[in-house]
């Protein structure tokens, strides 16, 4: 009787075994590909990187998040050697790639001794990519992100958070300033004050303000109701 017993636990531990590894497969293809092995090459911004992957060289784009552009100084050099730190030249990596976007670079999560990509939100040296978060612990990140905010890490030691990236790249810095002032307040868009906004008796709708870089401004001079979920960006549905 023993025996059969014995015989029923491995049978069970076995089974047990088979749906982990099918589990851990389910996951690897939900990241899109097991993770490779590479070595970094160059550290291009703050979320962009030169590696080597089996004798080839490689650009990459970090997953999930976007780092200050260059031209926000002095974010975009703080972002830069931020990750420089988490990546020295020479080092072994991991890759989970999950794409490639429309210049031919490959979309991934950079593992060292910890995700990278993570590792940028949770200093405050980059924003979560909300548009292209998909592939990626949403929750994780969006956690990440609301810590750095709350200890004004990084883009986040301005109220509100800096111009986000996306917005700095489609124009809306105007000129490519290098000024330490935040791009958002030198925004050539005409700002009112928060007085002359609001309806007699109500605050200030997304609907009415009608632009999203608009209500960026609005939000940095204390407009706080247009952030409804509390993530830094207000109207987003705007966007």
């Amino acid at each position: 009787m023993r025996k059969v017993v014995q015989t029923q636990l491995s049978i069970a531990s076995l089974a047990l075994a088979a749906l982990a590894a099918l589990a851990d497969l389910a996951a690897l293809a939900a990241w899109g590909q097991a993770a490779s092995a590479a070595t970094v090459l160059s550290i291009g911004d703050g979320d962009t990187i030169s590696v080597l992957e089996r004798g080839q060289k490689l650009k990459l784009r970090l997953a999930c998040i976007d780092a200050p552009e260059t031209a926000q100084s002095p974010y975009g050099l703080e972002s830069r050697n931020q990750l420089k730190a988490l990546l020295p030249i020479g080092s072994t990596v991991s890759l989970r790639v999950q794409a490639v976007d429309r210049y031919g670079r490959s979309v991934a999560e950079v593992i060292g001794k910890r995700t990278i990509n993570l590792a940028m939100v949770q200093s405050g040296q980059a924003f979560v990519y909300r548009q292209y978060l998909g592939r990626c612990d949403r929750e994780a990140y969006l956690a990440a992100e609301r810590q750095a905010q709350a200890q004004g890490l990084g883009v986040w030691a301005v109220p509100g958070g800096m111009m986000r990236p996306w917005d700095f790249r489609h124009g809306g810095g105007g000129q490519r300033s290098t000024r330490t002032v935040p791009p958002a307040l030198s925004s050539s868009a005409p700002v009112s004050s928060p007085q002359a906004d609001q309806p007699s008796g109500g605050h200030t709708t997304c609907k009415q303000i009608g632009s999203f870089l608009r209500s960026q401004a609005l939000l940095r001079q204390g407009h706080s109701h247009l952030d409804r979920d509390g993530d830094g960006v207000a109207c987003e549905s705007l966007r």
